[in-house]
């Protein structure tokens, strides 16, 4: 029996338009990342997009600020955050999905400056002679490494008499852009910021006993609960491959 020609046309055209059998749909989605951790999660994004097929799009700022979007209703399916409290906050509102949340990251905290002269081995003396007019952090009201900074000050009792000196970055980012222009000779960064720059400038890694852990706490928003792409990039980060970026910039398991 001949089938007519219009009938096999349109049958060759279904077929072209079908996914070949075994071949997963790739997905999409928009995840929210602190600055703190933009380096890494560019790494993090290729190799994921690379293994998986499914493609990330990727946007950084403070955790406050993200947080406060999500709130708002922004179309995030994932938060990478900078602290533990904002993403617990989410599932305790409801906007994210119950179970979900856990720990990707602990992060440092470093003071560096660009002049390669200007912090010695003893970071906390370099506070005490104050040999520079401003101090670049990021906004401990928005920013958990800006709250560590002055945990870190606080500790040295040095908060009152540098806070004079003390320029805010709105997250870790513009912090770190403060003092790679020298418009602040020195700053606490994020350690991911400077791990690929063991030759630039000076740098003191604070003690882990002057600040609270910085545990960074990831979780899949309400809205991405059935989203492969977001199921699959958190499941991702969890695997030794995506650990082993994290730790290469600095962060702890």
């Amino acid at each position: 029996m001949f089938l007519p020609f219009r009938f096999l046309r349109a049958a060759a055209l279904c077929l072209s338009l079908a996914p070949m059998a075994g071949e997963a749909a790739a997905g999409e989605a928009l995840v929210a990342v602190a600055a703190n951790f933009a380096e890494p999660m560019a790494a993090l994004e290729a190799a994921f997009e690379k293994e998986s097929g499914h493609a990330l799009t990727v946007s950084t700022g403070s955790t406050g600020k993200l947080y406060a979007q999500i709130a708002g209703g922004a179309p995030f399916d994932a938060f990478l955050a900078a602290d533990s409290e904002r993403p617990a906050r989410l599932e305790a509102e409801g906007r994210a999905v119950a179970g979900s949340r856990f720990t990707y990251a602990a992060g440092r905290l470093a003071l560096w400056s660009a002049d390669p002269a200007l912090i010695g081995a003893d970071g906390a003396a370099a506070l005490r002679e104050a040999k520079f007019r401003r101090l670049a952090i990021a906004n401990p009201d928005l920013a958990p490494y800006g709250a560590a900074a002055m945990q870190i000050l606080a500790a040295l009792g040095l908060d009152e008499t540098l806070r004079p000196r003390i320029v805010m970055g709105e997250n870790i980012g513009q912090a770190y852009a403060m003092i790679a222009s020298g418009n602040a000779e020195l700053g606490f960064v994020a350690l991911s910021q400077i791990a690929g720059e063991p030759a630039k400038g000076s740098r003191w890694a604070p003690p882990g006993s002057l600040y609270a852990p910085i545990r960074q706490d990831a979780v899949l928003l309400k809205r991405a609960a059935d989203n492969e792409a977001a199921l699959a990039f958190l499941a991702y980060l969890k695997t030794d491959a995506a650990r082993a970026v994290m730790e290469r910039y600095g962060y702890a398991r």
